[in-house]
Order: structure tokens, then sequence, then C-alpha cells
């Protein structure tokens, strides 16, 4: 069986032709469902918990893969059954999907996949991460045809099977309006217009987990005004008795995959758990299960711990995980200095003046996976053994950390998947 799996994996990633990427797709869906993988919406679950009916001690990890991604949730899921996990995302942003060549249905297989080769069973969430509107030159406002592209990605990832979709309009805030309710406006209009369109489209008996965004990674701390203007407009333009967000995103202090100094090492980060223990506190009274952390990955281990302290509902972790595959000492130098090459050659109109090779070279690699994709994946067995090995261990303490140990229960007693034949 693990060959036929292996087989379909690769013709899903690499056939020619999309004929044959949508028949190894559909093979391993059909699949997954007579095996009990199952794609699902943990929207029940974090209801169950904006209402009290779950621990709030316990933050579940929403992971993003962007490399090796066959192998690398291979790993993930030898941790998770090892734990007994089963409060556990794995989700792919809106641009990396563009610059690590990965569509909604190819990531959908390949965790499939995964599942089957580890033997994880049950529901398997899958999530669109940042489905992004980008702002024009004047604060406040899409650039022209973005909601389409984002409702047309939304339109591509239910079919595949995302059940849960962060739609992220916060770079719409314009903070130069001296009311938080009016600098929200925007980002809650264009959010709510996107939900509406997910439950138009998402599959009969499923209710896809929403999650929205107040504020900017890597811009100013969220604040509880910000969260209740938000809301209040979020839920004065959806239709009535329509089920809305589950969560929210926050920002606080913490920059996408970390701040590189000169020697390419990272910088001490201040994250503001104070802020997203009392927003989290904030977000259940109005109904959602509580705040989201985006760009934990590279924070000290020690960090982790303070998630599920804080009450934070999620956790998104991205970056760590392509420094271990990248760092590894068994990770071919060659490749990576081709790497390095090509970014050099094709990134630096990216590159900030002042920016050091070691500062440009890591904030731009995660670019390089989409081009050296198969190279990547054509690495020998001895080396992903051995990086596969790495991630396994750094995905166990994330586990342990979150508190999401033996969560497989839990999510049985409150997600219930529908079966879905392709």
């Amino acid at each position: 069986m693990s060959d036929i799996i292996d087989g379909l994996v690769w013709q899903l990633v690499f056939a020619d032709s999309k004929e044959d990427k949508n028949t190894a797709y559909t093979k391993l869906w059909n699949l997954g469902q007579e095996k009990g993988v199952l794609p699902a919406s943990i929207n029940d679950l974090y209801l169950a918990r904006a209402q009290g009916q779950t621990p709030l001690d316990f933050t579940v990890p929403a992971i993003n893969l962007r490399g090796m991604t066959y192998d690398s949730a291979q790993a993930v899921f030898r941790a998770a059954v090892n734990k007994n996990v089963g409060a556990l995302i794995f989700e792919i942003a809106r641009s990396e999907i563009g610059y690590t060549d990965q569509s909604p249905q190819e990531y959908v297989g390949v965790i499939i996949a995964a599942a089957l080769a580890q033997g994880f069973t049950g529901p398997l969430f899958i999530q669109g991460d940042h489905f992004q509107v980008k702002v024009s030159d004047q604060p406040g406002v899409a650039k022209e045809g973005e909601v389409d592209k984002v409702k047309e990605l939304i339109a591509q990832a239910l079919e595949a099977g995302f059940y849960n979709v962060d739609i992220d309009a916060s770079t719409l805030v314009d903070y130069a309006k001296p009311d938080i309710y009016d600098q929200q406006q925007t980002n809650f209009l264009v959010s709510s217009q996107l939900s509406q369109y997910v439950r138009s489209l998402q599959p009969e008996g499923i209710t896809v987990s929403l999650g929205g965004e107040i504020g900017h990674i890597g811009g100013k701390n969220s604040t509880e005004e910000e969260l209740r203007a938000y809301i209040k407009g979020f839920k004065e333009n959806i239709s009535e008795g329509m089920i809305g967000l589950s969560k929210v995103s926050i920002q606080t202090g913490t920059h996408h995959g970390g701040v590189p100094l000169a020697d390419g090492s990272l910088a001490d980060v201040d994250v503001d758990f104070g802020t997203l223990k009392n927003l989290a506190q904030v977000s259940r009274q109005l109904g959602m299960a509580g705040t989201v952390q985006h760009g934990a990955s590279t924070l000290p281990k020690d960090y982790f711990a303070q998630f599920p302290a804080s009450e934070a509902v999620e956790v998104h972790l991205a970056t760590g995980f392509q420094n271990i595959i990248m760092d590894h000492p068994q990770f071919p130098e060659k490749l990576l200095g081709k790497m390095y090459d090509w970014i050099d050659q094709n990134q630096q109109d990216e590159k900030k003046e002042g920016q050091t090779d070691e500062q440009f070279h890591y904030k731009l690699r995660k670019k390089a996976w989409g081009p050296f994709k198969k190279e990547v994946w054509s690495l020998s067995g001895e080396i992903k053994e051995a990086i596969g090995s790495q991630l396994e261990k750094e995905f166990a303490f994330m586990f342990q950390a979150l508190k999401v140990e033996n969560s497989k229960d839990l999510v049985s007693r409150f997600v219930k998947p529908v079966i879905l034949k392709k």
C-alpha cells in the first residue's frame, strides 16, 4: 500500500497533465474516505470552546508546510499518532500557494497521503491561511480585482477540501482615520462579504470554520477597541442567522519569520501575552473561541507554554520548520547555494537598502521552494529521514508545550466529519 500511496503522491505533484494530477488526487481523496482520513471543519470544537464546553488551556497548532511537504507531513503525523493528537491544523497561505508551487488540490492530496502513510485517522483540519486582500496605493482601498481573486481562491480551496478559511483583510485597515470603527470599516466589510461567499459554497453538512484578522502582522499591537469595532461591523454586515467567525487573529509584537539581524541571526521578540489573553477573553464574550497568534515558530522555546496560559485558541507556525530543513547539516550545501544564487538573480527588487546578504537570503529563501521543488523532493531517503527525524522532535515538543497531547477524544466529541466521495 505504501508504494501505491507514494506513486499517487508523485503523480499528483509532478505529472505533466492536469488530468493525471486530478486522477491521483481523486484516488487519494477516496482512499482517505475509506480509511478514515476525513477532511473536516474545526468550527464545532471552537464553538464548544466559545460556549465554555472545553478547557481553555490548549492552543491548536496550525502548521504551514512550504517544502518537502510529503515527508514533513509524515513527521507531523508520526508525532501526532505517538502523542494521540487530534487538535492539529495543516495550512497554507495565499502567498505560499504561489511561491511554493502548491495548489490547494495538491496540498490536500499530499496531506491525506501522509496521514495514510502514518496511520493517522479521524478529522483532518486543512486551512487556508491568510487568504489576504492586497491593498492599493490608497489606504483602506483594495487593489482592483483583489476581492474577486480571493473569491476564486476560496472556491478552489473549498473544492479541494479546505474546510477552514482565514480571511485576511487587515491590510485594508486605515489608521489615518480618527475613529476606530471607521479604521476597521473596509476590513469588516470585505471580511463579511468573503465570509458570506464561503457560506454560499461550503459543502452540505459542513460549516466551514472562518477566521478574521484585525491587526496586520508586524504592525502595531491590537486593542480591545479594535476587536469590538471589527466584530460589531462584521455582524452588522452578514445575513441574519448566518454563522460568523470562530476566531480572530491579532497582532502582539511578532513578525512572520522573525527579524533577522545583519549576521542572519534572529532578534529577540517581545510578545505581548497580556494583550493575547485579554483579547481571547473578549473574543469569547463576542461568541468566538479566542485569539490567534501568528509568526510564532521562530520564538524562543520557553514562549510556547505561554500560548495556552494566555488562552490563545490557535498559533500559526511556518518559518521554524523551513529553517530546520534548510539549515540541517544533511541538507545539501550545493543545493542551498543554488537556491541563494536564484534569489540573487530573481529577487533583487525585494532587497531592502542596507540589508546584508545574510538578511536578504534569510527573508527571501522561502521563495526558492517552488523553483527547486523537484530537487528537494528528490533528495535521498537517508537525507529526508534525518531531516524528518528532527522535524518530528520539533512537532512533538510543540504538541507538548501547546497542550494538545491526548486531544483526539476531545476533537472526536465535537467534530463529526462528513463522508464526501469524489
